[in-house]
């Protein structure tokens, strides 16, 4: 009798175990949007950008995983500190390790904070503050330059030593103000003010960096309407490069730092020179094209004026004066030579056709001896009518014996004669 295989109730592989338990957690919806609050440690940034740590409380602790996107746009915290980190819930099925990926972070208590600056972000946008289109260009060649930060803070440090480095030939004002407390955003407003009534060509709005908190007067509604309402072109340099505000919307130009923020604001003086340089050439050989062309010029004008001068004229008709009197001559002569041919051919023709070329060719000439009379055809000459024949050599006396119809040829005749 035959034995059937005993069936193993629920039997799985590794690889389908994990996998049946990444998509029982991707299921659960709570856990596709959650926020999970602990302190940071085991932080590693590998080559690849991508940001792994550990969030643990007093009695647990979970892996987190933060891509390089995302990580590149957030403020990223350091070991032991508290943070608030939004993200979903799955399985590394690989290493069968459930992680939290995290798509957000900020530090622990600021998720109010965090809430007013998506809001006002939200409103702001909608009313086209941060529009593309708004932004205007930065001059390449400012020949001043307003900034307004603390005079206090290494932020107003930092751009001086990076325009003195790039391009001291523009003049640097400093429009002063609080840059963080609760006066601040009053009198970050009427810093920009100023700064924009200076006739400045473009105006820097920078502080250093700090936390949500430190950076929030950058946040406050009234300074962003105040950068978007300026007439000068704006660059702001507010934090680090993690840190954005809403200033950073609203300007023309965002940049990471305060020193980077200078750096765009400024051409470098080496590139100046090249550019002068450059010029200088374009303009020696614009300068030869032109003395080129006049050159030219010139000498045309003065070959119309010689063709355009009596002298000229009168040379040219004396010129033409032998011209024809040469055409006259030759054809003159020409025709005189015509003619001349012409009559050659006509004494030619005389003489061929003359008496004595004639009787040369063996005719000869009969006349009645009686009266004289030129035979000219039969009936003249009857038998018996005594004849006169004249030949090419002289002329001898014949009579005529009879007389045909017909007229014999000179072979005959002569035969007879």
């Amino acid at each position: 009798m035959r034995q059937l295989p005993l069936l193993r109730p629920n039997f799985l592989t590794v690889t389908e175990l994990n996998r049946l338990a990444r998509l029982t957690l991707e299921s659960d919806p709570v856990l596709q949007d959650i926020w999970v609050g602990g302190e940071v440690s085991g932080i590693t940034r590998p080559a690849s950008g991508h940001f792994y740590f550990t969030l643990k409380d007093s009695a647990a602790a979970v892996r987190c995983v933060m891509w390089r996107d995302a990580a590149a746009r957030a403020s990223l915290p350091r070991d032991g500190e508290a943070v608030e980190a939004h993200g979903h819930v799955s399985l590394y099925e690989t290493g069968g390790q459930y992680q939290l990926y995290v798509d957000t972070i900020r530090p622990s208590g600021q998720g109010e904070l965090f809430a007013e600056y998506l809001r006002l972000k939200a409103k702001l946008e909608a009313e086209g503050l941060f529009a593309p289109e708004r932004k205007r260009p930065i001059p390449r060649w400012p020949g001043r330059i307003a900034v307004v930060t603390s005079p206090v803070g290494a932020a107003w440090r930092d751009v001086q030593n990076v325009l003195e480095r790039r391009f001291p030939l523009s003049e640097l004002l400093l429009a002063p103000t609080p840059v963080q407390g609760e006066d601040a955003p009053e009198k970050i407003c009427a810093a920009l003010r100023s700064a924009d009534r200076a006739r400045a060509d473009v105006i820097l709005l920078v502080r250093g960096g700090g936390s949500i908190e430190d950076l929030w007067a950058f946040n406050d509604e009234q300074v962003v309407r105040a950068v978007a309402a300026l007439h000068t072109p704006s660059i702001t340099g507010v934090g680090h490069e993690t840190d954005f505000t809403l200033v950073d919307f609203a300007a023309d130009l965002r940049a990471p730092t305060p020193s980077a923020a200078a750096e765009l604001a400024s051409p470098n003086q080496e590139e100046l020179k090249e550019d002068v340089f450059r010029l200088g050439q374009r303009l020696d050989s614009c300068m030869e094209e032109i003395v080129i062309e006049k050159r030219n010029l010139l000498l045309s004008l003065e070959a119309r004026f010689r063709s355009a001068s009596p002298l000229g004229r009168l040379q040219n008709i004396r010129q033409s004066v032998d011209d024809y009197s040469r055409r006259a001559d030759a054809s003159i002569r020409g025709r005189l030579a015509l003619n001349r041919t012409r009559l050659d051919g006509m004494i030619r023709i005389l003489r061929g056709v003359g008496p004595a070329q004639v009787l040369d060719r063996g005719y000869a000439l009969v006349w009645r001896e009686a009266d004289r009379r030129l035979v000219r055809s039969v009936t003249l000459a009857s038998p018996g009518t005594r004849l006169q024949v004249q030949v090419a050599d002289g002329s001898f006396a014949a009579r005529s014996e009879q007389r045909t119809g017909s007229v014999p040829s000179a072979a005959s005749g002569k035969e007879k004669g």
